[in-house]
């Protein structure tokens, strides 16, 4: 494995400035087509899924972390507060308070349970400069979030969706889980003091491990504030492991924010709150990729999907109408002519590409390329309609396939 700090940065996919600070990179066009891709397959994912997309603010008044008992036990991880006239308003350190408040802003029915509501939404970590780290330990982060507000008969079969949905996304990406594990609290006062919560939501989720079929490991003292979670570990270049998805299971938010639904039998119920995020930040989503593939992005996925290379400058017309084609059905291509060197150095300087064109005499005159494939294959001249309709179907079909 490749470490992202060092490739990110030579592939020009993020970087940082001494006056913009530490712990808060920021993206170059490349790495932003990566993000973007990356994003807008988790929110088609989760349409699919049943998923309602919501935006919230990335502040709240202080008012709003007491009562979800961040303050109380998660203060030292947040910035202070800052004054506007008498409020006090807080970069938010996590979505489910904005989230528990856009669920109790109107009334719910059993039928419309389970509600599950999505956002890839910002917030916001006051990490200590020594382990701040490329984009694996940031500042400001972009949480692939999303809560499930059901009942208690729900929670176990959502928490399972949720889990696949974890390792559907893993297969599109070519990501290995190094392990997962049921988190559990720990000594000390950084936990919600509430037994019969504990037990309630850990039974839950060993349910959903143990139904799942997954093996797993206890760890104590991994526990979020407020529940036990699964934690889906990843494994970088070094060997370090870190946590890249969740699944959590709360019964303290819908307490504190007092959410209720009214059930069959006309009564006020308290729903069960799920947390769930299928990517983690898309910050260490992207970190973790780069290391894992070492720029060699799945093809849907890759900044750049197709390059397409005239032998000489006599195919150069022809090798940009093809660009242009790929660009129509969607693809992202790019031309290097042999203003940029010889034709092996443009082939070896675009070998992370997934897919290359070469355009000579004879393909340019028979809407021909010579198609060479990323892992050294080459599936020989093919006429340039059937080529991209290929390529446009690997990449809709998405997956870490080249061919098929």
């Amino acid at each position: 494995m490749h470490d992202h700090r060092r490739l990110g940065r030579e592939l020009g996919l993020f970087d940082t400035d001494p006056l913009i600070g530490s712990g808060l990179p920021y993206w170059l066009p490349d790495g932003a087509i990566v993000r973007h891709t990356l994003e807008e397959y988790i929110r088609e994912a989760e349409s699919a899924a049943g998923y309602r997309h919501v935006y919230s603010p990335v502040l709240g008044k202080r008012e709003l972390y007491e009562v979800s008992g961040h303050w109380a036990h998660y203060s030292d991880d947040m910035y202070p507060p800052m004054d506007l006239g008498a409020e006090q308003v807080v970069l938010r350190p996590s979505l489910c308070p904005h989230h528990a408040l856009i669920y109790r802003s109107r009334s719910h029915s059993y039928r419309e349970l389970p509600l599950r509501m999505a956002e890839l939404g910002g917030m916001y970590r006051s990490e200590l400069s020594g382990v701040l780290g490329g984009l694996t330990r940031v500042r400001a982060i972009h949480l692939n979030d999303a809560h499930i507000f059901c009942t208690l008969d729900q929670a176990v079969d959502e928490a399972r969706a949720a889990l696949d949905l974890i390792t559907r996304a893993y297969a599109d990406l070519g990501i290995r889980a190094a392990r997962h594990r049921l988190s559990l609290p720990g000594e000390g006062g950084k936990y919600v003091a509430d037994p019969n919560l504990w037990r309630r939501a850990t039974a839950l989720l060993k349910e959903v491990l143990d139904g799942s079929g997954i093996a797993y490991e206890e760890a104590e003292g991994e526990a979020a504030f407020y529940g036990p979670k699964i934690d889906v570990q990843i494994a970088d270049a070094a060997g370090r492991e870190a946590t890249l998805s969740t699944v959590q299971i709360d019964f303290h938010q819908p307490e504190r924010f007092d959410l209720h639904y009214i059930g069959a039998d006309g009564a006020k119920h308290r729903p069960v709150m799920v947390h769930r995020s299928i990517i983690g930040s898309v910050e260490r989503a992207v970190a973790h990729l780069i290391e894992e593939h070492g720029g060699a992005f799945p093809a849907w996925l890759a900044p750049v999907q197709l390059v397409v290379l005239p032998v000489a400058e006599a195919q150069a017309a022809r090798a940009e109408e093809v660009v242009r084609r790929a660009a129509a059905r969607g693809l992202r291509a790019e031309l290097a002519g042999p203003e940029h060197g010889s034709l092996g150095a443009r082939i070896w300087a675009a070998r992370l590409v997934p897919y290359q064109a070469v355009i000579g005499e004879r393909e340019a005159e028979s809407d021909l390329a010579a198609v060479r494939l990323r892992d050294g294959s080459r599936p020989g001249p093919l006429p340039v309609g059937e080529l991209l309709h290929r390529i446009g179907e690997r990449v809709a079909a998405r997956g870490t396939g080249l061919w098929s």
